[in-house]
């Protein structure tokens, strides 16, 4: 079957369309760009490098703007799966949800109005499993945004390794966040998988502190490099 996948740039899109791949064929991406950064539906963290993670995998990418709006940034969603079925055959949608009933239910009902499938490979994953799987697996995956307590701006450009793994699980013990970030914790941006033809490589970047606990990783320069 030919698939689109809504791809954000993170680790949830990136393992979702490399378990994915096993079966189908990943025909396109389809990201979403906001111009509000506390999309409900949209990552916002990284999304201005997804062309050069395009490259890497060498799949195709419908950019699509949207100005973020909660429910409207919907038909903004359902306009680039439209624009990705004629000329990608697409069949079905790929997403990257977890746990969040709204983000899967709304894809839904995209996928159901326009007679296309819709795969969620990663809907109710262990969270610790599944961060498990991203290591071993060997994704490579910074942190590119946090958004809440405890999280500081010494977090951002953190790689994913299993002594983070650990923060991690300490963190969600202690103040009960999302492993997986699922609560909009934290925003990755992932620079190489088994997918991936390519690797990337961060040549320039900033940590931006929007407040205590809140702030980007401003990536100014990035490059493409052989495997």
């Amino acid at each position: 079957m030919k698939l689109a996948c809504l791809y954000s740039g993170g680790k949830d899109s990136n393992y979702a369309i490399y378990l994915a791949s096993k079966k189908h064929k990943i025909s396109c991406l389809i990201s979403l760009v906001s111009e509000n950064p506390y999309s409900y539906m949209f990552q916002t963290s990284g999304n201005e490098h997804i062309i050069k993670q395009s490259e890497a995998l060498e799949i195709p990418l419908i950019i699509q703007k949207t100005k973020g709006i909660k429910e409207e940034e919907l038909k903004d969603l359902k306009k680039a799966i439209k624009i990705a079925i004629d000329p990608y055959k697409i069949e079905g949608i790929i997403s990257g949800a977890i746990q969040s009933a709204y983000q899967s239910s709304r894809i839904q009902k995209i996928c159901n109005e326009l007679n296309i499938e819709c795969f969620n490979p990663l809907w109710q994953i262990k969270e610790e499993e599944f961060l498990d799987k991203l290591i071993e697996d060997k994704f490579e995956i910074i942190l590119v945004g946090i958004f809440s307590y405890p999280f500081t701006k010494e977090y951002l450009g953190q790689i994913f390794n299993y002594e983070f793994k650990e923060k991690l699980i300490q963190l969600h013990e202690k103040y009960k966040i999302s492993l997986a970030g699922e609560g909009g914790e934290y925003e990755t941006f992932v620079i190489n998988s088994p997918l991936f033809k390519k690797k990337l490589n961060i040549l320039e970047s900033e940590k931006i502190e929007e407040s205590l606990n809140s702030g980007i990783l401003n990536i100014k320069k990035i490059e493409l490099l052989k495997k």
